[in-house]
């Protein structure tokens, strides 16, 4: 959130590699003839039966019936941003034995490739390929090598390629075991049209499915799922199975779920089903000019005062104080201010303390600043009877140290250190405490493509630094609402970019949040999807507030395709999240600015 007017402050990642770099492998004219013991050991190598048996990366592979090299069938996959457009095969093999990998392609920068041969992996491409092409390798298996992936993909920003007739040609493995029966399935988050859960990855397992009542209404990649479209209050019973190429595991033990009632929400935060939230320039002035407490309309449930700021940005000592008189000529007393926050609490209300912002750069690098955070914040919410806290950490607050790559498990100081401040917080406050957070889509929804400074470093380390601290807190967090504003292009499940300032880019970014993601691609790091009623949508309330200002109208097509699923556009949500909890803007003030444009419009919206 900023003091002033919009500023875009998105962030570039690590400069593409060139082409040059990444082609290991070099063309093969000619390879061994295979032994008469030795077999095509590629499934559906022909795509005649669609995709069976590949992985191709998010959408980017379909099968065409035109160009074919062989049969009616071929693979077409279309490099989109980050995405190579890779497809990939696991296949058995047998230790210390040579194989012939070949492939038809047809296109610009096609490659062909093996990995974890347990000896020296190998690629090869093509440049330009106007008509087939055969593409061919060899490679031979290390000593305890059972299996390995065989792969194709294109580069980035070049055209669709084309895939055909792909055979991996040598001594047969031995045949792949159906995997185990998954265990450990658990309830993560119940909503009362959602039910997520997680379950033991199963070695050996591609895939699973996901039953209710004995229906398959799922499947996933990884050990975590969110069944949607649920009734509420009402009882489910779920199970899950393990899939790969031999076939599908039994069942696991079922585990029961009732959801919860429909139009509640929040727990003992008590916040309305739909709940509007702004920021009210409490501590400063800008062109929006200076809003009194008591002067903030009852549209408003949830009012966080901007900004509670550090001392220096390593100390984590945070201090609050009202607007100067010199820079706000109509600010009230500390007396009234204190009786507004009272009247706006007995009217159901809840006030925060919302620290950080786009000045308030804060890092919490020692245990002694973890402390300090603790001691003041506790301070400023006692002085001011305040329900919560509020965290907009923004700009360099938060990034994660080199080799930190599980969201899962956090290893940077500055994060740990938050999280634990946080629930020290929440535990001194009990569950009436209201927790939310404002982070910018580069430090949530980026996570999707980026996370931290990379496998190999070299990437912006803050990318998608918020994750942690989110997943870490979700049983604790009561509102997340990401500012959709002030950003660059986002990547949604659908791999395509979004923009802000229309209906799509909340849509896409907002569904990434109920619907979970794999973090930096990585399909064994899946962030679990939010409960809808835990989410929000962070909008600029005017032109002059930031960056990414969209229209009424927009807005509400926006939440029709959520809510609803109508006036979706081209992007297709993974759920209706019939649950979600409303919108939050920057600012009161510059709403007040604007004739109270965005409040009018969510109050019609909402019928209230």
């Amino acid at each position: 959130m900023e003091r002033t007017g919009p500023t875009v402050r998105f962030s570039g990642l690590l400069a593409a590699a060139t082409a040059a770099v990444l082609a290991a492998g070099a063309l093969v004219a000619t390879a061994p003839a295979a032994g008469a013991a030795d077999v095509d050991l590629a499934r559906n190598g022909g795509f005649e039966s669609g995709l069976d048996g590949w992985s191709c990366t998010a959408a980017s592979g379909a099968v065409v019936s035109t160009p074919v090299h062989g049969g009616t069938k071929a693979l077409k996959a279309t490099p989109a941003g980050s995405d190579n457009a890779k497809c990939s095969q696991a296949i058995t093999v047998k230790p210390n034995s040579s194989y012939t990998l070949s492939a038809w392609v047809q296109g610009s920068y096609v490659y062909l490739g093996a990995t974890g041969t347990g000896t020296t992996d190998v690629s090869t491409w093509t440049q330009s390929s106007g008509a087939w092409k055969q593409l061919t390798t060899t490679f031979r298996t290390g000593p305890s090598t059972t299996s390995v992936s065989v792969y194709t993909h294109g580069w980035y920003g070049t055209p669709a390629h084309y895939v055909d007739d792909l055979t991996l040609v040598g001594p047969g493995g031995d045949p792949v075991v159906i995997p185990a029966v998954p265990a450990g399935l658990k309830t993560t988050a119940i909503a009362s049209s959602s039910v997520a859960l997680s379950w033991n990855a199963v070695s050996g397992a591609s895939g699973y499915n996901v039953y209710r009542g004995g229906a398959k209404v799922a499947t996933a990649t990884g050990p975590s799922a969110t069944v949607t479209g649920l009734t509420p209050s009402t009882a489910y019973s779920f199970q899950v199975s393990a899939t790969n190429a031999a076939g599908e595991s039994a069942k696991s033990a079922a585990v029961t779920a009732t959801t919860t009632a429909g139009g509640g929400g929040g727990g003992d935060t008590k916040l309305p089903a739909r709940a509007l939230v702004g920021y009210l320039h409490s501590s400063f002035a800008n062109g929006s000019g200076y809003t009194r407490m008591a002067d903030v309309p009852d549209s408003w449930d949830v009012i966080n005062l901007a900004f509670g700021e550090p001392t220096s940005v390593t100390s984590g000592d945070i201090r609050f104080a009202l607007c100067p008189v010199a820079e706000c000529p109509n600010v009230e007393s500390e007396a009234e201010f204190k009786a507004a926050i009272k009247a706006k609490q007995a009217a159901g209300k809840k006030v925060l303390i919302s620290i950080g912002g786009q000045n308030g750069q804060v890092q919490l690098a020692s245990t002694a600043a973890r402390d300090a955070f603790v001691t003041s914040v506790s301070k400023i919410i006692d002085t001011y009877g305040l329900d919560g806290l509020d965290i907009d950490f923004e700009g360099h607050s938060l990034s994660l140290n080199t080799g930190d790559t599980d969201f899962r498990s956090p290893t940077s100081p500055v994060i740990v250190n938050l999280i634990s401040a946080v629930k020290s917080l929440k535990a001194k406050y009990g569950s009436d405490f209201v927790l939310t957070m404002a982070p910018e889509t580069f430090f949530v929804q980026l996570g999707y493509q980026f996370y931290g400074s990379g496998p190999w470093g070299g990437q912006d380390p803050r990318a998608g630094a918020y994750l942690p601290v989110i997943h870490a807190l979700r049983d604790d967090l009561t509102l997340l609402h990401v500012q959709d504003y002030n950003s660059g292009p986002i990547m949604g499940l659908d791999n395509q970019y979004h923009t802000m300032g229309g209906a799509d880019f909340h849509i896409a970014m907002t569904d990434m949040l109920l619907a979970g993601f794999p973090v930096a691609g990585d399909t064994t790091k899946v962030f679990p999807g939010l409960r809808p009623d835990q989410v929000a949508i962070g909008l600029p309330a005017s032109t002059q507030a930031g960056n990414g200002h969209t229209t009424p109208a927009e807005v509400n097509k926006a939440l029709n395709c959520l809510i609803k699923k109508t006036d979706c556009g081209s992007y297709q949500t993974r759920g209706t999240w019939s649950d979600l909890r409303g919108l939050m803007t920057w600012s009161i003030n510059w709403d007040r600015f604007n004739n109270w444009e965005f409040s009018r419009n969510f109050d019609a919206y909402f019928g209230n």
